[in-house]
């Protein structure tokens, strides 16, 4: 795991290239705390930050160059089927000076050009210079599990795994109002062809570019999610899913460095630690407590489970302060606002487990597979329901005068209820969207001095054009993993694990896995009685009962305690109405109505959105200011 940077400008000579490059590599320091390397020619420059985790040696360092010179690859990520398509080369008559997956992807892709991308199983982004071609080819993998961020800028194209890698070769920064908009209705930005910064994007999950010296890009998809059904029979279904989720698993043992596996309890993690211990000589589990919030503490049933499977299990236990004090790194890291709180947590047991392993695994990407979020209940409910559902929806008045706030289990039933009597009054994919986000639309456009709700619309519709044709939850869960999964979780996971030189190794992302999964019919995932239903019934006999029985928790981070307690004065202080004026961004009047909100008996879903201003007031601070 790495990071990777470069810029592409003809006219460049190679000592000024070379400066540019080293402000990226430094900039991507903690994505790779081993070592980094910068090439440099006329026109191009490519820069590596090294996590080493497969080849440790010098000789497997980045940038790599192939044998004649002609082709130069900076890389980050894994191929995990390295080996196999190393033989394959092999046979094929090509030699190898390392041990190294970099070496195989190069290899392949002289061999084979991008037909190559379709033959990796793992997670990537990579860009490769061919200096007879004088082209640029940059590519990532099917999920976006890896980051890689491009600009188009007059004369010049760069490329970073990070904003902070661009920011540092110094493109201009100009905010976008309408990313800005979906930020505050979503508490991240959205996957899509657009950043927090105007001409900035991320490059599409499952695309390639070529860049030629006439700098127009020539853009190309290489994968995307399937959307046809599957008539396979359940149990069929269930003993090819057992077979590809422990091939998926054994594949992401590979590693010449310590590896583990992260254990909170659930059936995700559970699932995958059990499968992992399997294949590994006492392997090693971690999981995060909160010693304060027993409410959503997960530990006892997480040592349940590894003493189940026979695991060496260590709990990190956390106070609160613990997480406050960590807070002002995890958000310092942050180059583009990003409010889903529970980052501090998994900063926090990162950094820790960082202590005993380089590699861990987790159960990331299962929920969006196999309708694993309260939502994705509260969609069924809304679709089979029935009068259950409509008294729900007919007893809003109600909910809207009942104290509704996430800090108790009655407070927390009565904001669900609200949002899904909202929820019943509007088609699928308004519906979709409000319970995706934390208000609507058009409220958080509202926050805005500048009007952005025409074109936040239409980036709307964009995210949601799958959805639009199909209202099925099949097609719902398709849209989470575009937009959940490539928004939210996979930008969590890869930021607060790379913050800390830690490698996140996802198995439910397989992709034969993704891909016979999202075929399977609807109801093999959710029916009235449970949600991830395959998932439980397949590994039932693995894992102790109680595993499958409770019901899902997150990571929760206090956040309305602290922000009538230790966070007040600077809530108040970066939220304050003259200031609020003076940026000329949001409009004073609808922060003071959200802080009010926040003050009262039913915050709601006010902390949340008041989290989002805080967490965008940091970065303007740091990044625009």
């Amino acid at each position: 795991m790495c990071g990777i940077a470069g810029l592409f400008q003809p006219e460049l000579n190679e000592a000024k290239g070379t400066a540019y490059i080293q402000h990226a590599v430094k900039a991507l320091a903690r994505r790779g705390p081993d070592g980094n390397g910068v090439f440099a020619a006329t026109g191009i420059a490519l820069g590596h930050t090294r996590l080493a985790v497969i080849d440790t040696s010098d000789a497997a360092a980045q940038p790599f160059g192939d044998s004649s010179g002609r082709y130069t690859i900076v890389f980050n990520g894994e191929i995990f089927n390295y080996r196999e398509l190393r033989e394959q080369l092999i046979t094929q008559g090509h030699t190898f000076r390392t041990g190294s997956d970099t070496e195989v992807l190069l290899t392949l892709y002289i061999s084979q050009g991008e037909k190559m991308l379709r033959t990796l199983n793992g997670f990537f982004a990579f860009a490769i210079w061919d200096n007879e071609q004088q082209e640029l080819f940059i590519a990532r993998d099917r999920y976006g599990e890896k980051p890689l961020y491009i600009s188009q800028q007059p004369g010049a194209f760069y490329f970073a795994s990070e904003l902070k890698g661009l920011l540092a070769m110094g493109i201009p920064k100009e905010l976008d109002y309408v990313t800005l908009s979906l930020y505050l209705h979503l508490n991240y930005v959205p996957p899509g062809n657009w950043s927090m910064f105007k001409n900035v994007q991320p490059l599409a999950p499952g695309t390639f570019m070529r860049i030629g010296t006439n700098l127009q890009p020539v853009h190309s998809t290489w994968y995307t999610l399937p959307v046809t059904e599957s008539n396979v029979l359940y149990a069929d279904a269930k003993t090819e899913l057992a077979a590809l989720t422990e091939a998926a698993v054994q594949r992401r043992l590979v590693s010449d460095v310590p590896l583990g596996a992260f254990l909170s309890g659930g059936v995700d993690s559970s699932v995958v630690a059990a499968l992992a211990a399997k294949h590994t000589s006492k392997l090693h589990t971690f999981s995060i407590g909160f010693a304060d919030e027993p409410l959503f503490d997960e530990t006892a049933h997480a040592r349940q489970t590894a003493k189940h499977i026979g695991t060496d299990h260590t709990v990190f236990m956390l106070r609160n302060a613990d997480l406050l004090e960590h807070l002002e790194e995890t958000l310092d890291y942050l180059d583009e606002p990003f409010a889903d709180s529970s980052a501090l947590a998994v900063s926090i047991l990162s950094r820790k487990t960082r202590d005993h392993i380089t590699v861990a695994l987790s159960g990331d990407g299962a929920d969006e597979l196999f309708a694993g979020y309260n939502k994705h209940r509260a969609t069924w409910l809304a679709m089979y329901g029935g009068l259950r559902s409509q008294l729900v929806k007919a007893g809003n008045p109600l909910w809207q005068m009942l104290p509704a706030s996430r800090n108790s289990k009655s407070g927390n039933r009565i904001r669900q209820l609200r949002r899904f009597a909202e929820g019943m009054q509007l088609d699928a994919d308004e519906r979709y969207w409000r319970w995706a986000g934390y208000t609507s639309v058009h409220a958080a456009a509202a926050m805005l001095v500048n009007d952005t709700q025409n074109e936040s619309d239409q980036r709307k519709d964009e995210l949601l054009h799958h959805l639009t044709k199909n209202a099925s939850i099949n097609s719902q869960l398709y849209c989470d993993m575009q937009l959940v999964l490539g928004g939210d979780m996979l930008v969590k996971v890869d930021r607060m694990s790379m913050c800390h030189g830690l490698e996140v190794r996802s198995p439910f992302l397989d992709h034969e896995l993704v891909d016979f999964v999202m075929q399977l019919p609807s109801a093999y995932k959710i029916d009235a009685t449970q949600q991830k239903k395959i998932l439980k019934e397949t590994f039932a006999a693995l894992l102790p009962a109680e595993t499958f029985a409770r019901r899902k928790q997150g990571f929760e981070v206090p956040l309305l305690h602290w922000f009538r307690n230790e966070l007040r004065s600077t809530i108040y202080t970066l939220l304050a109405p003259e200031r609020i004026k003076a940026q000329g961004i949001f409009r004073p009047e609808k922060v003071t109505e959200l802080l009010r909100q926040l003050d009262s008996a039913s915050p709601g879903d006010a902390v949340a959105r008041v989290w989002a201003l805080v967490v965008f007031q940091h970065w303007w601070n740091k990044y625009m200011n």
